[in-house]
């Protein structure tokens, strides 16, 4: 079993600021492209009550607008305190939730979508407990149904000579790295510095993950029994090519619904 897969990064402490310090994941620009894709591809799976499973849940930021959108969303994650935060947002008592790593938790049900967003699946940092994530995916998913991934396209080549850091983000509240720790095992370091609202005060908080080529979901993929049928470079469904920098890649389990 794959034991980074239960290391809790998003405690307390990070749950208490994480819609803040996140706000413009919550966008509308971003989440009606992201919702309108994965409503979609659950109800193409049932003629009767669309249904999906996010792993990673959080606090919602995609499974409350899904659940608005028509589709029954269950849940899956590590972290409690972030569990709490969904818990205390209205319209979500419907929501099934279980405590635990979406590798190996079971909700003892199948849906017509799975879905992981916003580069989550880099938080399993072994080889090993990723390929678990992509086998407890199809355990859940219907014959015929669906797997999204949203993550990075790592971003060696824009490493300089010597350096093994790029910032990914900089604005007056919020700076972020990535620390490229380990090229043979694919193990990096994000660390983020939000501002405190005070001259020169910053908190830091810092998540370590492993970088993975699409190619290499694509192999986990058909390893559980899963087909790639769509990758785009975002959720607008921008086609991918070498340049992207991220990438929306939507596996099929075989069957027919």
């Amino acid at each position: 079993m794959d034991t980074s897969s239960h290391i809790d990064h998003f405690d307390e402490p990070v749950a208490a600021t994480y819609d803040a310090d996140e706000a413009s994941m919550f966008a509308p620009g971003v989440l009606g492209p992201t919702v309108d894709v994965l409503a979609g591809l659950a109800r193409a799976g049932s003629a009767e009550q669309p249904s999906a499973l996010e792993f990673a849940i959080g606090t919602g930021r995609v499974a409350v607008p899904l659940l608005k959108a028509g589709v029954a969303v269950d849940g899956i994650d590590l972290s409690q305190a972030m569990l709490d935060r969904l818990r205390a947002k209205s319209g979500t008592e419907s929501i099934r939730t279980v405590t635990g790593s979406f590798t190996t938790a079971d909700l003892g049900a199948k849906y017509d979508l799975v879905y992981l967003v916003f580069n989550t699946i880099g938080n399993v940092t072994t080889q090993d407990g990723q390929v678990e994530c992509f086998a407890n995916a199809a355990r859940h998913l219907k014959p015929g149904g669906h797997f999204v991934v949203e993550n990075i396209v790592p971003r060696l080549r824009h490493l300089t000579p010597g350096s093994n850091e790029i910032v990914f983000h900089a604005s007056d509240d919020h700076v972020g790295v990535d620390v490229y720790t380990d090229l043979v095992n694919q193990q990096a370091v994000s660390r983020h510095f939000f501002a405190e609202g005070e001259p020169d005060v910053f908190r830091h908080g810092e998540t370590p993950f492993r970088y993975t080529w699409p190619s290499e979901l694509d192999l986990m993929a058909r390893l559980a029994g899963m087909d790639l049928v769509d990758r785009w470079a975002d959720w607008d469904k921008t086609p991918f090519s070498g340049e992207s920098g991220s990438h929306v890649s939507v596996w099929q389990l075989g069957g027919s619904s």
